[in-house]
């Protein structure tokens, strides 16, 4: 059987959904599968990307941005995939959100997470609006739809009517040989000074800077917590910039923070395993996500994390997190300072943290890609 892959956030997306891509497909092709594949990359692709992904790359003869116009905003049913893999599919599996035309003889499609749903302030306008029109016809148009987590699923059958028979998980996984405890100093030093932690205790967060990671408030808790508790630590908050992010800035000038709290940027894969271990804690208060993959990865090196209660969060966390309300500034501060000073707390997170991430491992999820794929094409 002949199959189609959407590569595109793979080679577009260094984070967050691109990294799911890249490790559940580097580890499903890494096996026997039985399925003739191709890898479709909408737009041009860099000579490096195609060095680095596991097939040759089949790409479109218009930009990225042109064929976003022309299928998803003018909803043209041409070009179908099939003039760029190179013949009839059995299969096509659109891997972020959206369903390109095709004349597969089933359709595949990954939904991350509902947020534009819920938090429709947490984008801009003509995103959201975008997202609103596109996904729920993506959805209606797949024969088979994959959720990040059981929670993005239930949030499938209840925002959007889809027929739980209709829907496979199929979660993120951890490379364990990279995402583990690293307790080697030189390695940790090196990593903290390429992105200027310094040499003092912090709380680390990781996500692109946007307003549903919930900055703000971490920003204000951890104001709170130092006047409070007197906590030594510095707040490190690694990410891109995303949208909408300037609210957040302004929040460390208001609170005269700005010795205290430290943008490094995105940090790339190769130096977070050392910052995570280096960190007392990791703060991921985020109001809602569709997996949580910095949580599996904190864990993964032995680092507790605080997060919030709300969506996927405790499906990631498990017994590894400490769960606050994510609306509640108070309640964040409260959670930052036992976490910062309770060590027998920390060190019972850790240790359980470390046995729950052991099981989100990328062979775990090509297991699950394998069995949607499965799914879709016998219904």
């Amino acid at each position: 059987m002949r199959i189609a892959i959407d590569y595109t956030p793979a080679v577009r997306q260094q984070a967050g959904i691109g990294r799911i891509v890249r490790g559940q497909l580097a580890a499903f092709l890494a096996r026997p599968h039985g399925y003739d594949v191709r890898l479709l990359v909408v737009g041009r692709a860099k000579d490096t990307d195609a060095a680095s992904a596991p097939l040759p790359l089949h790409t479109t003869l218009l930009s990225e941005r042109n064929m976003v116009r022309l299928w998803h905003r003018l909803d043209s049913p041409l070009p179908p995939v099939e003039w760029f893999t190179g013949g009839p599919l059995d299969l096509f599996h659109a891997t972020d959100f959206v369903l390109p035309p095709s004349r597969a003889r089933r359709k595949l499609l990954t939904v991350h997470d509902l947020a534009f749903r819920f938090f429709p302030d947490a984008a801009m306008p003509s995103l959201h609006h975008y997202l609103n029109v596109v996904v729920p016809r993506s959805v209606r148009r797949a024969d088979h739809i994959i959720a990040d987590s059981h929670h993005t699923a239930r949030d499938l059958q209840s925002e959007c009517g889809v027929d739980p028979a209709r829907v496979s998980v199929v979660q993120g996984g951890v490379d364990h040989s990279r995402y583990r405890p690293i307790r080697d100093p030189d390695r940790i030093a090196a990593a903290r000074r390429r992105h200027g932690v310094g040499s003092g205790p912090f709380i680390l967060a990781v996500s692109r800077l946007e307003p549903r990671k919930n900055y703000v408030r971490l920003i204000q808790a951890f104001h709170a917590a130092r006047h409070s508790a007197g906590l030594p630590h510095r707040l490190v908050i690694g990410g891109s910039k995303g949208w909408l992010y300037d609210d957040i800035f302004a929040e460390v000038q208001r609170l005269g923070l700005t010795d205290w709290v430290h943008f490094p940027g995105f940090i790339a894969e190769e130096d977070l395993p050392a910052l995570y271990s280096a960190a007392d804690f990791v703060a991921y208060p985020s109001l809602y996500e569709g997996f949580g993959l910095p949580i599996i990865e904190a864990l993964a090196c032995g680092t507790p994390v605080l997060t919030g209660n709300n969506s996927c969060l405790p499906e990631a966390g498990g017994p590894g997190a400490h769960y606050v309300n994510s609306n509640d500034v108070d309640a964040i501060a409260d959670g930052l300072v036992r976490l910062a000073t309770d060590a027998s707390l920390a060190a019972s997170l850790a240790a359980a943290g470390l046995t729950h991430a052991a099981q989100f491992t990328w062979d775990r999820s090509a297991d699950q890609l394998a069995a949607a794929y499965r799914i879709a094409l016998a219904q």
